[in-house]
């Protein structure tokens, strides 16, 4: 018997009746966990006149997660224009919140229809449109993506998926050699402007919304948003175009990253030539990777969560294919060819592809 779960549907039903005139049943539906401690449920009824009418349940216990947080940047970014659910009710004291539905309709299916050519690069857009919106709000009141944070992520790379998942031995001058690199990576990432970062801004976080305001970026609602910091301007685009669950053409990914280096720089968003920001997106692309893949491998390791541990070896590639462009890194890129990949590629069955 699942306790908690009955107690988040009879509060929620109590919430929509207290509301509403429409009477809810309190029987919930498995939307999703995600890679925290939250559980999702769609809690359904039928309005007066037969229309289907729905909302997200979220059991979010108190002592794991930053509900007072979430609540704060669901309102702030509501107010300018960001796409992101209406918080309906919340109980902070027992981890229980009620949010408007946005659907199931993720934009990762959507990147993947060929019926239209045009429609992969029309959805982008839309999003980098939402992502300018929520870059133009101040970040003075959010955390720093500082120096330790940026160190920390990086290191879940090594202890999480090198020694642990694979079983490495790192000898002295590999653990420097990894060192160098991340230190090279947080200098380029605290060099660039900061602004607000969503941190998890991919095509798993942004769903397809009915629209009819003819606006496409109306059509794209923002979720996970909770963990949001004052970061590196480049940070959320590389989660949108070099997303760890797919990968693009190069001359798509650079179109739609020069897109966004001209609307950011109109905005004042950002301020150096698109050749420099080109670089610093790749470099902070490397960051995040080597973040992403410390987490799946601890989310298998540590949570028993397998649901992103096939996602390890497109991410990892991502990381052999920008670090073999930069002479910095040429001794990163030469340890993760000749040393780490040979050893992913055997730990997951894949045929190593030419660097």
């Amino acid at each position: 018997m699942d306790q908690r779960r009955d107690q988040l549907a009879h509060w929620a039903a109590d919430i929509i009746r207290q509301q509403t005139e429409w009477q809810v049943n309190a029987e919930l539906e498995v939307v999703s966990g995600d890679a925290s401690f939250r559980r999702y449920f769609r809690l359904r009824a039928s309005s007066g006149d037969g229309q289907p009418l729905s909302w997200i349940a979220v059991d979010a216990p108190a002592d794991k997660e930053d509900n007072p947080r979430f609540v704060a940047i669901a309102q702030r970014w509501r107010s300018h224009q960001v796409a992101v659910p209406e918080v309906l009710a919340h109980d902070f004291d027992q981890g229980f919140m009620l949010l408007q539905d946005f659907g199931d309709q993720l934009l990762w299916p959507a990147l993947h229809d060929g019926d239209d050519p045009g429609q992969r690069t029309r959805l982008y857009r839309a999003a980098i449109e939402q992502l300018l919106h929520i870059q133009s709000l101040a970040a003075d009141d959010l955390p720093r993506y500082d120096p330790t944070l940026l160190d920390q992520e990086m290191a879940l790379f090594r202890d999480w998926l090198c020694l642990r998942l694979l079983g490495m031995t790192l000898t002295p001058a590999e653990q420097q050699m990894l060192q160098t690199t991340f230190a090279l990576l947080r200098q380029r990432a605290l060099a660039q402007p900061q602004v607000v970062v969503h941190r998890d801004f991919h095509s798993r976080n942004l769903m397809l919304l009915p629209s009819d305001s003819g606006s496409e970026a109306a059509l794209l609602g923002v979720i996970d948003f909770q963990d949001a910091v004052c970061g590196a301007a480049s940070y959320d685009l590389v989660s949108l175009l070099r997303d760890c669950y797919v990968r693009w053409p190069d001359e798509l990914v650079q179109q739609l990253a020069l897109e966004y280096w001209q609307q950011a720089t109109a905005a004042g968003i950002v301020h150096n030539s698109s050749e420099q920001f080109l670089h610093d997106f790749d470099w902070m692309g490397l960051q995040r990777h080597l973040k992403a893949a410390g987490i799946f491998a601890r989310l298998h390791l540590r949570d028993g969560k397998d649901g992103y541990l096939n996602d390890i070896p497109n991410t990892c590639r991502y990381l052999l294919d920008i670090s073999g462009r930069y002479a910095e890194l040429s001794a990163f890129h030469q340890w993760l060819k000749q040393r780490f990949m040979p050893l992913l590629n055997q730990r997951f069955c894949t045929e190593e592809q030419p660097a």
